[in-house]
């Protein structure tokens, strides 16, 4: 049972970031990196090209790659800020952009979501806070975790299990 259980899951995580995946880029014209890349600078401005890279889980070299496609495509700049230190930032192009991503990335996820009804809802959402929890556990970064996160929607009105699991570590 276990065996099965596992494969579903696994079955129904890859159904559902496919679909994911295919409508954000789809909404912003860029590839899944830099789908990633626009919904983290659009939570978090003016990152370093390496920690955004780490992020999206790019090598340096590869986020510069990235950053570069973004820049030629008008939705994000670098700007130099003291020394040699660069940061990146979303045009108003790369807002509207990663806002784009972020609504037609929902579409997908409300959709598969309209098979369960209001009680079966809540469930796995309860359920799905616990293994997010234990995501964190095995990753450990929720930067990384929640790099396609809309994180307006997961804390409005709610605590999100992955920022509780971070708290909680930095506890023990």
């Amino acid at each position: 049972m276990h065996e099965r259980l596992a494969n579903l899951l696994g079955a129904t995580a890859l159904a559902v970031t496919d679909l994911v995946l295919d409508e954000a880029t789809g909404a912003a014209g860029v590839s899944a990196s830099g789908a990633s890349a626009l919904i983290v600078l659009s939570a978090a401005p003016d990152l370093g090209v390496t920690e955004l890279g780490r992020r999206v889980g790019l090598s340096q070299s590869a986020a510069a790659r990235l950053v570069d496609g973004l820049e030629a495509a008008g939705l994000a700049e670098r700007r130099r800020s003291g020394g040699r230190a660069v940061h990146v930032r979303l045009t108003r192009r790369g807002e509207d952009a990663a806002a784009r991503m972020l609504t037609a990335r929902a579409a997908p996820l409300t959709g598969t979501l309209a098979a369960l009804d209001d009680s079966e809802r809540e469930t796995l959402a309860a359920l799905l806070s616990k293994l997010l929890a234990r995501l964190y556990e095995q990753v450990g970064d929720s930067e990384v975790l929640c790099r396609m996160c809309d994180r307006t929607c997961c804390t409005a009105g709610a605590v999100c299990p992955v920022g509780q699991a971070e708290r909680d570590a930095a506890k023990a």
